[in-house]
C-alpha cells in the first residue's frame, strides 16, 4: 500500500496496529490516518448516530505534529463517559449537561495514557444517560443503531464505541463496564470487548472507584492483538489509586501470539442466580465454540459453578446502584454551581435517585459486604476446578431499537437490563477479567459474543485464548452489510 493509493476505505479494515505499522513504514502519515477516519465518520455516521461530538481540527493539528507512541497517529474516539481530555465536552448522556456545554476541566490518567500511545482523539461516542442502560438510546442524542441491522440496538451502555469499531469508523474505542457496558455491545456489534481486571487501568484522577468497585476501563476493538496491546500501554496504578493490579509476567501483546497449555473449560448458559436458560441462539453459540474447544486440545465440560447461584448475586446490586446514581446527581450539582432536580433525568434514572435518597450508610455498606461475600465463592471456582469458564455474554441476540427505550417504564427497563446483564454483572462483582468475542452469528446475520472468564488478574491466559480463537475461527473478513453502512 503506498501513499499515494491509500484511501479512506483501504484504511477502514486495517487494525490499529497495521496502521501503526503503515506509519512506521513511512506508507502513511499520521495525518493520513486521521484524515481517513474523519472521511469515514462524515460519510457513515448520518446512518449510524455513533459518534456525538467531533474534534476533527484539533485531531488534524495533534496528528500533523505527533511523532511517537506504539500506536502514532492511530485515530480513536473516547466514550463520552469518564475518560476525559481538558476542553473537551462531556456530557455523559445527560440533557442537563448537554444543555451546559460543559467540558472537561483536566485530563483522565487514562486519556493521558492514551494519548501518549499515539492515540489521536477524534471525537466522542453515544452513550445512555449515566450509563445506566443496556440499550444506547439517551433522550439527549438519540438512538444508535447497530451497524449489522440498523433496526437494532448496538448494546449499552459503550454502545456509540461498539458501533463505531464495527463499521470501521475507527480501529479502536474507549470503553467503561460497570455491569457488562464493554461486553454487551462488543457482543451486539462483532467486535472484541475485554473487561480486564479491577484495578488494571485507573480511574484517576478524579475517581478512586465508580459505582462501589463495579467500574473498569479499556477499549473496543476488532483483534485481539489491538485489545493486548492497548492494554499494555495503558496498564498499571496511578498515584493514590485504591487499589491496583500487579503488572504482567510479559506484554500482552505477546500473549496474544501465543496458543496456551490446554485448559480446564467450564461452559454454563444457564443464567447465574435464576437458572433462566440463555436463548437459543446463544446456546447454539456456546456449544459450537465448546466443540472448537475440544478441537483445539482443551479440556471441556459443562460446568455447574454453583457459586454462580449463591444467595446475593442480585440483592445486593439495587441500592449500590440506586445510591451511586443519586450521588452521580449531586456530584454535578456541585460541579454546575446549582442543584439538579431528578426531573432532568430520564424517568429510570430519576426513580433511580429518589430511590437512592433512601439509601442508609448502614444498607451501603452492608450491601456492599454482602457483594463481596458472594465474590469470594464465585472465584474459588477458579483456585480448583477452572482455568476459563464460558457463557453467552447475552442471553439474548440484539434487541430492537425502542424496546429498552428511556420513556418505557422504569420496572420494565431495569427487567430488560437484568437480562442482558445476567452473564456479565458477576464479573464486575467479582473483579475477574473477561472478555468477549465474535465467534458467531445467528441465522438472521446478527453477532453472538461468546464470554471467557478468567482467574483474578489472568488477562494473559484470556488472551492467549483469544489470541488462539482468533486464529482459528477468523472473524476479520466479517464485515456488516454494505446496506447498514
Amino acid at each position: 500500500m503506498s501513499r499515494s493509493t491509500t484511501t479512506a476505505d483501504e484504511l477502514r479494515w486495517l487494525d490499529a496496529t497495521a496502521q501503526a505499522g503503515l506509519v512506521r513504514q513511512g506508507s502513511v502519515t499520521p495525518l493520513e490516518l486521521v484524515d481517513a477516519a474523519i472521511a469515514r465518520i462524515e460519510q457513515h455516521n448520518g446512518d449510524l448516530n455513533a459518534v456525538i461530538s467531533t474534534r476533527f481540527e484539533l485531531a488534524r493539528r495533534e496528528a500533523a505534529s505527533i511523532t511517537e507512541g506504539p500506536f502514532q497517529g492511530v485515530p480513536l474516539l473516547l466514550k463520552d463517559f469518564l475518560a476525559h481530555w481538558a476542553g473537551d465536552p462531556v456530557h455523559g448522556g445527560m440533557r442537563a449537561l448537554r444543555d451546559r456545554d460543559w467540558r472537561a476541566t483536566e485530563d483522565s490518567h487514562l486519556a493521558t495514557r492514551l494519548r501518549a500511545a499515539g492515540f489521536v482523539f477524534c471525537g466522542r461516542t453515544n452513550t445512555p444517560e449515566l450509563a445506566t442502560s443496556f440499550t444506547t438510546e439517551p433522550l439527549s442524542y438519540g438512538a444508535t443503531h447497530n451497524p449489522w441491522d440498523l433496526t437494532r440496538s448496538p448494546g449499552g451502555s459503550s454502545g456509540g464505541s461498539a458501533a463505531a469499531v464495527a463499521a470501521g469508523l475507527v480501529p479502536v474505542a474507549h470503553g467503561n463496564d460497570m455491569a457488562g457496558s464493554i461486553r454487551v455491545p462488543a457482543s451486539a456489534c462483532g467486535v472484541v470487548g475485554l473487561k480486564p481486571s479491577r484495578g488494571r487501568n485507573s480511574l484517576g484522577p478524579q475517581y478512586g472507584d465508580y459505582w462501589g468497585f463495579l467500574t473498569h476501563e479499556h477499549v473496543l476493538t476488532r483483534s485481539v492483538r489491538d485489545t493486548a496491546a492497548v492494554l499494555d500501554a495503558t496498564a498499571g496504578a496511578a498515584a493514590g489509586d485504591p487499589y491496583s493490579a500487579p503488572p504482567p509476567a510479559r506484554p500482552y501483546r505477546v500473549e496474544a501470539g501465543t496458543d496456551p497449555e490446554p485448559l480446564r473449560i467450564g461452559f454454563r448458559t444457564a443464567a447465574p442466580g435464576t437458572g433462566e436458560p440463555a436463548h437459543p441462539d446463544c446456546v447454539t453459540a456456546v456449544e459450537d465454540t465448546a466443540r472448537l474447544l475440544e478441537s483445539l486440545g482443551h479440556h471441556v465440560a459443562p460446568a455447574a459453578a454453583p457459586a454462580l447461584d449463591a444467595p446475593g448475586l442480585f440483592d445486593t446490586m439495587p441500592p449500590v446502584l440506586a445510591a451511586a446514581v443519586a450521588w452521580e446527581l449531586e456530584s454535578w450539582s456541585e460541579r454546575l454551581g446549582e442543584q439538579l432536580s431528578p426531573s432532568v433525568l430520564e424517568p429510570m434514572n430519576a426513580a433511580l435517585v429518589e430511590a437512592g435518597r433512601q439509601v442508609t450508610a448502614v444498607q451501603w455498606l452492608s450491601a456492599i459486604s454482602a457483594s463481596q461475600r458472594w465474590a469470594r465463592g464465585v472465584a474459588a471456582l477458579w483456585e480448583d476446578e477452572l482455568d476459563v469458564l464460558l457463557t453467552p455474554t447475552s442471553a439474548v441476540p440484539p434487541r430492537k431499537l425502542g424496546e429498552l427505550a428511556p420513556e418505557a417504564k422504569p420496572e420494565h427497563l431495569a427487567a430488560g437490563s437484568a437480562e442482558l446483564a445476567a452473564f456479565t454483572l458477576p464479573f464486575n462483582i467479582t473483579g475477574q477479567p473477561a472478555i468477549s468475542l465474535p465467534l458467531h452469528w445467528n441465522a438472521d446475520g446478527l453477532p453472538i459474543g461468546l464470554q471467557f472468564v478468567a482467574a483474578q488478574n489472568r488477562e494473559d491466559v484470556l488472551i492467549r485464548l483469544a489470541g488462539q480463537l482468533e486464529r482459528a475461527a477468523a472473524w476479520s473478513d466479517r464485515r456488516p452489510p454494505a446496506t447498514a453502512v
